[in-house]
């Protein structure tokens, strides 16, 4: 089971601010955007004498009110097609062990977001990467790639769309080359939408709802968290139109009996969200990426593509080894008091020789921290490489 690239050098972190260090921390996908007033009041006015058990598939009420969101996306949907999750990874776990066997494989493209292999390990499957490329902002392999990669033991294929941790958006051909794949193969394409409503390009949204011919083979991920900045509430979501595989997936939703209550009360309150919230959230998201990318791209020897969506970026910094890096800069380093937290890129790779030279930023700070941990950046490697 590997250590979360994300998480994994948090103790110098920790160590760092116990001795009076400020941390920039750009390792983690946890928004400073305040969360939906809508869903705060739902928090604070609970009214209940018992916190009971919800049924194991979640609300009904949290589910219709999410019929009613997707439909705004052109998805068609049912509430028994939507299965309430405690957090978008349990749904990626949940899929794995409801459709894969030990030893089946799942194609993912390189670099992918740690836990699909995380997961992956823990549901005895094996992790079959395609390549894309840190040069041309880590488009779509070729469909070749693709088939390369295919053997019998080939169960499904993960996307991640807008993608974590490059940002990339898969346009409709090379969605429509995915269904192709799935279609010929029979495979399940398992789609984590999560980042949907931050879409940075004037190209449509194309959920694997969308592909016609493979309703059966789509499972979608999907989660408020990042959505309405509550993380913390722990609520995602499974949503598919195989009947067997929901019969499959609510065995393990009884055997965890259910869904996080409170999480659900504030999740279900949280779709009223007023479209105002979310143009204002996005014309900030937007913000900060043209300005981190604009900086990150001014310093010598530090390469960003423009991530396309969600709220992260891949970048190449000047370094042997950016997980080294990393962690001097958290227990070697500092600036006027001040040091940064990155996720060192090779934990993003299913080889860890991999983006050795990388790291994922997320631009989840406001521009003001943003600049700053710009600045300590630009130090960091300044005093890093003269030694």
């Amino acid at each position: 089971m590997p250590e979360s690239p994300i998480r994994k050098l948090a103790k110098y972190a920790d160590a760092a601010k116990r001795n009076g260090v400020k941390v920039y921390h750009l390792n983690i996908g946890q928004p400073d955007i305040l969360t939906p007033e809508c869903g705060l009041e739902a928090a604070r006015n609970l009214d209940r004498k018992i916190l009971e058990y919800s049924p194991s598939q979640g609300h009904l009420s949290l589910r219709t009110k999410l019929v009613s969101y997707y439909a705004e996306y052109g998805i068609d949907l049912s509430p028994d097609e939507i299965i309430i999750t405690t957090g978008g990874s349990e749904a990626v776990m949940f899929a794995y062990m409801a459709c894969l066997d030990p030893g089946d494989e799942i194609i993912v493209t390189d670099p992918s977001y740690a836990n699909y292999m995380a997961f992956a390990i823990s549901a005895g499957a094996v992790v079959k990467s395609v390549k894309t490329n840190i040069e041309d902002g880590f488009r779509l392999p070729s469909v070749e790639e693709f088939e390369k990669q295919i053997t019998p033991k080939t169960k499904a294929i993960l996307i991640c769309n807008p993608n974590n941790p490059t940002g990339y958006l898969y346009t409709r051909n090379e969605m429509r080359q995915i269904r192709d794949i799935v279609r010929k193969h029979n495979l399940f394409l398992f789609s984590d939408e999560v980042y949907r409503d931050f879409i940075y390009t004037k190209a449509p949204y194309i959920s694997a709802f969308h592909l016609e011919g493979i309703e059966q083979n789509v499972v979608l991920i999907d989660s408020v968290s990042k959505r309405y900045s509550e993380c913390g509430i722990r609520i995602g979501a499974l949503i598919t139109k195989n009947k067997e595989v929901r019969e499959a997936v609510m065995k393990f939703c009884q055997a965890r009996l259910s869904p996080p209550l409170i999480g659900q009360l504030i999740a279900e309150a949280s779709v009223s969200t007023p479209h105002e919230y979310m143009e204002q959230v996005y014309d900030e998201y937007l913000d900060r990426r043209n300005f981190l990318v604009n900086e990150l791209n001014k310093i010598d020897g530090v390469f960003s593509p423009t991530p396309m969506g969600a709220f992260y970026t891949m970048v190449k910094l000047p370094v042997d080894d950016a997980e080294k890096f990393c962690e001097w800069c958290l227990t070697d380093f500092q600036y006027n008091g001040e040091t940064i937290m990155m996720a060192p890129g090779n934990g993003f790779y299913t080889d860890p020789g991999e983006g050795r030279d990388q790291v994922r930023m997320a631009y989840v700070l406001n521009k003001e921290d943003l600049g700053k941990a710009i600045v300590v950046l630009r130090k960091a490697l300044e005093a890093y490489n003269s030694k």
